[in-house]
This record gives C-alpha cells, structure tokens and sequence, in this order.
C-alpha cells in the first residue's frame, strides 16, 4: 500500500462493466475501504467507461496496439503510467480480455487480481461456464486470483461454489455466476484493501480472524 491514507484502486476493464460497477458501489458504500481511482479500457465504447464516468470517476480509454489478445510495447506503457499517475495500490481486472505478462507485472508485483468464472484450476480460459456445462459437473464457481504469468493460474485469493442446476442453459448458469462475482469479487478487494490476506509464493495468508 502507498504512503497515502486511502486505499486506491484501479480497475481495467474491456466490456459492460457490471464487476466494476459492484466495485465501484461497494467503495461508495463504505463495504470496500478504498476509492476507485481510475479506470481504464481497451475498448473505446466500452460499457465500463460509461459507468465509471456516471459515478463521476476518472475513466480513460488508452489504444491496446496492433495485438488482438495482449497490449502492444507503447500501450503496456501508457498503461502503466495511467495506473502510476492515479498512485493505485491494487490493479482490478474486471472483464479485461487482453493477457497482461512482463513489464506490467513486474511494476505491480503481486497487486494484480482477477476474477474467473469457475473454480481454478478446473476450466481456465475463455467461456468457463460453458466449458463446465458441457463437461457435465455437478458444480462450478467463481475464483478470485492473483495474476501471474500464466492464464488463470494466479494464486487464490476466494472461491465460492455455484450448483449446476437440471435443466441449465450457458445463459442460466452464467447469469448466476455473475450474481455470485458481484458479491465475491467487492469482499476480496475489501479483504486486500484492510490488509487481510497477503499473497506468499503460490498461497495466501490470511490474518487469522478474516475471511470471506
């Protein structure tokens, strides 16, 4: 955490926004002890832009480059000064589809997170939910993670189960996943932001009296 007072976060995001909107409320409400300091996206009509700049928030739209699936040298660049600039003490990935690898990480070392829809390591990638229901499980989840150099492979911050149902369509399913990220995703951030959990190798520490 930085010198400051306040916890602030920064939240990347590529699409409708609805992770960081329960972020961004949850900061506003008191339940996350921080502020939402900017948020940036790939994407320049991106639904998470038009949220924050509701809520009054510093929300910036920065050009990823020439890649379909990582952010060029320049972007990763601007990227990271974006994020220096608004002093963050925590990156939030919510729904950012591009791999974030190298430099990025190496300047926020262990202070980049994402939430996935399933219980890592069982179906990594894009459309877990649909990778779930095709499988047949009786159950998947949502995972809070640090991001690593790998896809999905963080260690884990959260998880929390989501019963597959008779009868569910991809449609059904992913709709309450995400019911289960918007409570998961402000509790984990909330947990970092007081300090609760600290990320050591491949475990996090938890303080003995938190958890989620």
């Amino acid at each position: 955490m930085s010198s400051q007072q306040t916890f602030r976060i920064g939240i990347l995001g590529s699409g409708k926004g609805s992770n960081a909107l329960a972020i961004i409320d949850a900061c506003a409400s008191g339940a996350i002890p921080a502020q939402v300091a900017v948020v940036v996206s790939d994407v320049a009509e991106a639904g998470i832009l038009e949220k924050a700049r509701a809520k009054g928030l510093n929300a910036q739209h920065i050009e990823p480059g020439k890649f379909r699936t990582k952010l060029d040298d320049a972007a990763e660049v601007a990227f990271i000064k974006a994020l220096q600039d608004a002093k963050v003490d925590l990156v939030v990935l919510a729904g950012f589809m591009r791999i974030l690898k190298g430099e990025f990480l190496r300047v926020f070392k262990d202070r980049v997170i994402n939430i996935h829809p399933s219980l890592l390591p069982s179906f990594p990638g894009l459309d877990a939910w649909k990778q779930a229901l095709d499988y047949g499980v009786k159950f998947t989840g949502v995972t809070v993670h640090f991001v690593d150099q790998g896809i999905d492979t963080g260690p884990i911050i959260a998880q929390e189960t989501v019963p597959i149902l008779q009868g569910d369509t991809a449609e059904t399913l992913h709709k309450r996943i995400q019911e289960t990220e918007h409570r998961l995703y402000p509790a984990a951030v909330a947990a970092l932001a007081r300090g609760d959990v600290a990320v050591r190798g491949r475990q996090t520490i938890w303080k003995q009296t938190s958890g989620i």
